[in-house]
């Protein structure tokens, strides 16, 4: 379940709460932010702090970093460190916003003071510290018959200025904290599909869901493509991959139109949605098909992405596509040397079943080039080698366009979800050559795996800007840490929905 947040318009009490003081540092020690009152809903708030004593005690005022001070007879205040005050970006404060929460009593608001003005704009610091504490505290629908509920009931945003805080501050921390909100609860909706057990979200249920998060956001429109459709369609890809399972497949259209932008930039998203991956009949190890029920990853991403930019009234058009399949052994499973001809007429050889989410993403791909669109994005979870090659924090991302490349690693950086650039190599694609079709779908073992996929890929983008992001190993956390929680992170939704409001 998501806490609400709310701006508090005033200093009126706030019955129980925790009171979250930010604590920032300099070369002369640990400071209390200008502009604090001294009591707030009956507790005394310090206007400084010993740096010698908060030494003794382990706090230094670490970025994230709190120190809980309890009173007799009134409410907890907390102190929340933001490190170099100078130097604090929207993910400092998003990371302070997921503490605060972290740290508060469960059953109770917890309560910033956020100190205006702030280290950046004050629409942007509002935003930053409500997706964080959104992000850190919603946990998924669990199976277990005893929940825990840990987390505080709400996150309240409680502005407060030396000189009083003004009606357009007010508005602007209001704005900030609405649209932090709405990103972020985008975010826990992907999440909680990803983490969804795989027979509770099999194609089938996962275009319902779709549908029902979709069909009431403002100009969209979504269509739900079926057995005969996808058929029809000459989807090969995607029937090739859903042979194997008693599930039929699904492909997921949606597309948000602006209203009276007709020069509006169209952006097409692709996301990959295996919603379990088995390996085929090349078949995983047990280990490796534990978490395979995320492997739907990047179709959860492209659709919340292209709902928040429908609520938060992005100027660009906006098309996703989810091509829905499980990827099982059964009697009808295609195998290592069978030949599918993907949406474009592109022929391919399949020789490890388990490389199967290029093989969805050939014809989601393929579609979004017959949009004809200024750019196309695809995320998926793809490769075991982005790991090795990136670890667990950071994302491969390559691409045919200089700009959109550099322009969606802005954005990441933006949102402390970090793209590193992987090259095409154009001498690989020899990797992929194949003996009886146009390519096949793997290259050669234990070789730039990342980037041969990237560049199979490539032969399906028709020339368009595009770039492709692995989250393969970002999109899971083994543990919480800060505003991730253990599970699904949803991690490049942010990415998307600030490049997306940036054109």
């Amino acid at each position: 379940m998501t806490p609400s947040v709310r701006v508090a318009h005033g200093l009126e009490p706030i019955e129980g709460c925790t009171v979250v003081v930010p604590v920032a540092r300099d070369e002369e020690g640990l400071l209390i932010p200008r502009g604090l009152p001294g009591e707030f809903s009956g507790a005394v708030v310090p206007d400084r702090i010993d740096s010698a004593w908060a030494t003794r005690q382990g706090f230094e005022a670490k970025v994230g970093q709190t120190f809980v001070l309890r009173t007799m007879g009134s409410p907890t205040v907390i102190l929340c460190g933001i490190g170099d005050a100078a130097s604090a970006d929207a993910e400092v404060w998003r990371r302070v916003g997921a503490a605060a929460m972290r740290a508060s009593s469960r059953g109770a608001e917890a309560a910033l003071l956020l100190p205006l003005p702030s280290t950046i704009e004050t629409r942007a610091v509002a935003q930053a510290v409500a997706e964080g504490a959104l992000l850190a505290s919603s946990r998924p629908i669990a199976s277990k018959t005893t929940p825990s509920d840990d987390a505080p009931t709400g996150f309240v945003v409680v502005p407060v200025a030396f000189e009083g805080v003004s009606d357009e501050d007010r508005e602007l921390v209001d704005e900030g904290a609405a649209r932090g909100s709405t990103v972020a609860e985008a975010v826990c909706w992907a999440r909680e599909l990803i983490n969804r057990p795989a027979a509770q979200l099999t194609p089938r249920r996962f275009a319902h869901e779709a549908l029902r998060r979709l069909e009431d956001d403002p100009n969209v429109t979504v269509d739900i493509w079926r057995d005969t459709e996808i058929e029809n369609e000459r989807l090969g890809g995607l029937l090739g991959v859903a042979a194997g399972s008693l599930e039929p497949p699904r492909l997921v259209r949606a597309t948000y139109s602006p209203p009276g932008a007709t020069s509006a930039p169209h952006v097409v998203l692709v996301g990959k949605g295996i919603t379990f991956d088995s390996g085929g009949l090349s078949l995983k190890t047990p280990d490796g098909m534990t978490t395979m029920k995320t492997d739907m990853t990047g179709a959860a991403i492209v659709l919340g992405a292209l709902s928040v930019a429908a609520r938060l009234g992005a100027s660009a058009k906006v098309t996703a596509i989810a091509p829905l399949t499980e990827n099982l052994p059964g009697n009808r499973a295609m195998r290592p040397g069978d030949v599918l001809t993907a949406r474009n007429g592109t022929t391919i050889e399949v020789l490890n079943t388990d490389a199967e989410g290029r093989l969805v993403l050939a014809d989601g791909l393929s579609l979004a080039v017959e949009l004809e669109p200024d750019a196309i994005i695809d995320v998926a979870t793809l490769t075991g080698a982005v790991r090795i090659a990136l670890g667990p924090d950071v994302a491969a991302i390559l691409g045919s366009d200089a700009s959109l490349v550099s322009a969606l690693r802005a954005c990441g950086e933006a949102q402390g979800e970090a793209l590193w650039e992987l090259p095409l190599v154009d001498s690989y694609e020899s990797h992929l050559d194949s003996d009886v079709a146009d390519v096949k779908n793997i290259g050669k073992p234990g070789q730039a795996g990342t980037i041969v996929a990237g560049l199979f890929l490539r032969r399906f983008t028709g020339g368009r800007p595009w770039a492709h992001l692995d989250v393969a190993a970002t999109g899971r956390a083994e543990a919480d840490d800060g505003y991730l929680l253990k599970g699904a992170t949803g991690f490049s939704l942010r990415t998307l929905v600030a490049y997306l409001l940036s054109l």
